[in-house]
């Protein structure tokens, strides 16, 4: 199933992918083209991965309208207009649904996957997709973003460890958002946290595909996923060859940048110029830049590294 939406220069097309492994369940997701009067096959897409709530929740929208390329962001299994049921630790149900997609937008359209942005556990899914399929789709993969991902999946029996009395007296943790402007739970049992747990994030170390180029943003207020993961990824990823891997922390930024999109967005296009210019420096984002002025946006300096 399909809708769609025309302006004068991008379409905007609502998909439903048959899932094969999943009965009655259609992945839901939203694929934008910069050049809708051009064919499809052969043409570069980048895939939006979404963590915890949705396709549309924070940045993912804004971001996606604004890419040089095609992209396409969906959601997950169970979350928000996607049915199925969702496990806080069942991350495999996330890489086969993602597999879904890959198989789907290059057999029925013919695109090629160049890059794939990940927030939180969109972004260990991401990785541990590129780990698995480094000989097949992976190849093709030249630049990956990745945004508040958590590498040290054992640190989320911290959280554990914080609902403790609420999983002893009911036998779960229940988690309460709002997506889309509806309310949204799920309940979180031990088993749950022991999975999500035993995720090898190591792997990353010997399988992820040396010659991609990364992006990784992280707030310094991010209260979910502790900021020095992404010191952690910076030494995986700066360690290989051609691929390139830049750092970038925002002072002032939660977990989901809340409030300030713009600072997932800016840095992401500015990144993709760079990169075509052949002017990306590897490392600390804008090193030897005195101050940091937002592209676009002249005055405007905000705390970032």
């Amino acid at each position: 199933m399909t809708v769609t939406q025309e302006t004068t220069t991008q379409k905007t097309t609502k998909l439903a992918i048959p899932h094969p492994h999943v009965q009655d369940c259609a992945i839901a997701g939203i694929l934008e083209q910069v050049a809708p009067e051009q064919p499809t096959q052969g043409r570069k897409i980048a895939l939006i991965l979404h963590g915890a709530m949705g396709q549309d929740y924070l940045f993912q929208k804004r971001l996606a309208l604004k890419l040089p390329l095609d992209s396409f962001r969906f959601d997950f299994r169970g979350n928000h207009e996607t049915p199925g049921t969702w496990r806080f630790g069942r991350f495999h149900d996330d890489v086969l649904d993602l597999e879904v997609v890959v198989d789907y937008l290059t057999k029925e359209y013919g695109y090629v996957i160049d890059m794939l942005v990940g927030h939180s556990r969109g972004s260990v899914v991401s990785l541990l997709w590129m780990c698995k399929h480094r000989d097949g789709h992976a190849k093709n993969v030249r630049r990956y973003v990745n945004v508040a991902g958590r590498y040290r999946m054992e640190k989320v029996y911290d959280d554990l460890e914080q609902n403790q009395a609420q999983l002893k007296s009911q036998g779960y943790v229940l988690r309460k958002a709002v997506v889309a402007r509806k309310p949204f739970e799920t309940k979180i049992y031990r088993e749950d946290y022991d999975q999500f747990a035993s995720v090898d994030t190591s792997i990353v170390w010997d399988q992820f595909p040396a010659h991609i180029d990364v992006l990784t943003l992280h707030g310094l207020k991010d209260a979910v996923v502790p900021p020095y993961d992404a010191f952690i990824y910076a030494r995986i990823y700066g360690a290989r060859s051609p691929g390139t891997h830049t750092l970038r922390y925002v002072e002032e930024a939660d977990h989901n940048f809340t409030g300030m999109p713009e600072e997932v967005v800016e840095p992401v296009l500015e990144w993709l110029s760079q990169l075509d210019r052949g002017e990306c420096k590897a490392g600390v984002w804008h090193t030897g830049v005195k101050g940091t002025t937002l592209r676009g946006v002249p005055g405007l300096v905000r705390h970032s590294y």
